[in-house]
């Protein structure tokens, strides 16, 4: 049985990739120093034999060079995953977000670990007017949290090509789904429109609305992220849908799909937002990637879930 470790396992992806990796047979260890992550996220998993939980950081070394040891494969999801976090605080965002991630790495490394996952993130593209984004585009980032992931990025490379350590970022495009929480001051625009409107609340939307999204369901992230674990590829892969729409138009269909009417609050458009975001994934269907889910479907299922 193969044994696997999930940094930032107890977030919102963390805690889906850990369910769907355990569901498959797998050995596995959830690090997190819950800053962010729940412990009711992967609640249900901590009857499972096969799974462990570690409370701890990415920040802490020797604490990773223990945890290593004997693993087959790291998925590296920890990281301060807000835009405006690192904005306030960018010191704070790139101690765990790279420190972490080279940290991680070295362990990785020094463990002969098979290979590593590292999430990335569409951010690191910024506001680069061509559409789609190609992974061949040069990174415009235009926050310290999109930094921090293009540098977790180049420290993945760099430990391929220099210590033979296998890796692969993905580029993950607005992932949404259940568990993702709307009181955060972080939180996504999904959740937070489907706890407003089902509140009977206006969404608030930061700019014109016009700025359009590329929104990828959870489902098709983790099967993506699995896939890439288990294929020969290395380097930088796009995770989205390849489809795009309007944050006016993602209103209105939420609100449809709760039979609410809607009336639009806009606000100042915030710093550090990019306007458009598209990915091109023809990089990712070499190793197998192919979206299932519509947004519809997705955002179906993810009402569902949040009214239960």
């Amino acid at each position: 049985m193969q044994r696997i470790i999930v940094t930032g396992g107890a977030g919102f992806i963390g805690s889906h990739l850990a369910e769907e990796l355990v569901r498959r047979g797998y050995q596995v260890t959830i690090l997190d120093d819950l800053s962010t992550g729940k412990v009711e996220n992967i609640k249900p998993l901590m009857t499972n034999s096969d799974v462990r939980f570690i409370k701890g950081s990415v920040t802490d070394l020797p604490l990773l060079q223990k945890l290593l040891q004997n693993v087959d494969y790291v998925f590296h999801l920890a990281a301060i995953p807000s835009v405006s976090q690192s904005i306030e605080n960018p010191l704070a965002s790139h101690n765990v977000s790279v420190t972490g991630a080279l940290n991680m790495l070295l362990a990785a490394k020094e463990n002969k670990v098979k290979k590593v996952i590292y999430a990335s993130s569409s951010s690191v593209y910024g506001d680069t007017p061509a559409l789609p984004k190609r992974e061949d585009m040069l990174p415009n980032p235009q926050s310290p949290y999109a930094v921090t992931k293009l540098a977790g990025e180049y420290y993945c490379q760099v430990f391929h090509q220099i210590y033979g350590l296998p890796t692969i970022s993905l580029r993950y495009f607005n992932v949404y789904g259940p568990r993702q929480d709307p009181n955060l001051d972080y939180a996504t625009v999904i959740p937070i429109f489907i706890k407003r409107l089902s509140e009977g609340r206006p969404p608030i939307i930061f700019g014109d609305g016009e700025q359009t999204r590329d929104f990828t369901f959870i489902k098709d992230a983790i099967e993506a992220t699995i896939i890439a674990a288990k294929s020969n590829a290395t380097g930088i892969f796009n995770i989205g849908t390849s489809r795009r729409i309007t944050i006016n138009e993602l209103a209105g269909l939420i609100a449809r799909l709760l039979g609410k009417g809607i009336k639009l609050i806009h606000r100042e458009a915030r710093p550090g937002d990019i306007r458009h975001s598209l990915a091109d994934i023809s990089r990712a269907g070499t190793f197998g990637y192919k979206p299932k889910w519509s947004l519809e479907e997705g955002l179906k299922e993810t009402i569902q879930r949040f009214q239960h």
